[in-house]
């Protein structure tokens, strides 16, 4: 995939990889360019806040964002870009990703980030909301997210066919 990254997955830690993996397979899937980067609201700050207010000019499209405990991320980004940051909260082992939600989701009026469910489904749910965002502009995406709702469908149909089969 040739030319710049449209999509930055970023991440508070590299153990939210296994997370975060899950909206670089669609992103992958869609042959959207992304990249990957760690950087901590609260241990790189300055970094997190460099790559937030260059990202539109580095030619960024939209940022997704997974961080879990405080999980102030996503907003630190938020504050400092008016690119569209979707929020990914990352399990924690106490409070099984309560916590993250709530720091994710608790925006000030003004400072929006687009907050998915907790862990992997709110990863892939992520890369499939960058991949809307980013159909607003290419017919190319938008038909393949179409067909991609599309063989869903025949999943969950194919599913319910051998489901009855095992029953019956």
């Amino acid at each position: 995939m040739p030319g710049k990254p449209l999509v930055a997955i970023i991440m508070g830690s590299d153990s939210d990889l296994p997370i975060m993996k899950e909206a670089s397979k669609l992103l992958n899937d869609f042959g959207v360019r992304f990249e990957v980067k760690v950087l901590s609201a609260h241990r790189t700050p300055e970094l997190a806040r460099k790559f937030a207010m260059n990202a539109k000019r580095d030619g960024f499209q939209v940022i997704i964002a997974g961080a879990g405990g405080a999980a102030h991320l996503a907003g630190v980004l938020a504050s400092h870009t008016t690119l569209p940051v979707i929020g990914v909260p990352i399990e924690t082992k106490y409070l099984k990703g309560i916590d993250s939600l709530f720091s994710t989701v608790q925006m000030p009026g003004g400072v929006p980030v687009s907050c998915m469910s907790i862990g992997k489904s709110g990863a892939k749910n992520a890369g499939i909301s960058a991949l809307q965002i980013l159909a607003l502009r290419d017919i190319k995406i938008h038909r393949k997210l179409d067909l991609f709702r599309k063989d869903m469908v025949k999943v969950i149909k194919k599913k319910n066919k051998n489901l009855n089969l095992r029953v019956g």
